[in-house]
């Protein structure tokens, strides 16, 4: 039977899992404290939390809720960065603090209640972020509407234009 500590600390994961729009595992091994707290600064940046949890407890939590199996991606050393959110801005948060800090591995995740690859987390990292895609989308709205305004307004102008053309032939 498991104390009553375990327990309460799965129940605290199930939490964390279920508040979560993604999970992303990372493996920190050769990281200096500073560093690390370096990754939690830039990963809360993010609207996200990185926490290091047993795999063993992650791995039963994950079961209670019916989640995947990441099998072996909960081998070795693992911290989880807890998405609420977009997940984009908190995938390009780890794969930046990545490319400067070599020792951090991106061992995988989940994201949607599907598990993902690190290689599919790093192409995650590589979309453009919520932001980006929301400023495109008014940009595409916002053309036509300012072409229909100008050629509107062209119409005034062109009769201004010809007018004062007269007014100075006549003067």
């Amino acid at each position: 039977m498991a104390n009553k500590a375990k327990v309460e600390m799965v129940e605290k994961i199930k939490g964390e899992i279920a508040d979560s729009d993604a999970i992303w595992v990372v493996d920190y091994r050769g990281l200096t404290v500073k560093q690390a707290e370096a990754l939690r600064v830039k990963v809360r940046e993010q609207g996200a939390s990185l926490k290091v949890y047993k795999n063993s407890f992650t791995e039963r939590a994950l079961a209670d809720l019916d989640m995947p199996n990441l099998g072996e991606v909960l081998e070795g050393p693992s911290a989880f960065v807890f998405v609420s959110g977009d997940p984009v801005a908190s995938a390009k948060a780890i794969k930046s603090f990545a490319k400067e800090n070599n020792k951090l591995e991106i061992k995988g995740g989940l994201l949607n209640k599907q598990a993902v690859t690190a290689d599919q987390i790093k192409a995650i990292a590589d979309l453009p972020s919520r932001e980006e895609l929301i400023a495109k989308l008014l940009g595409t709205i916002q053309n036509p509407l300012t072409g229909i305004v100008r050629t509107l307004n062209e119409v005034p102008a062109t009769l201004v234009r010809t007018i004062g053309a007269i007014a100075e032939k006549a003067a």
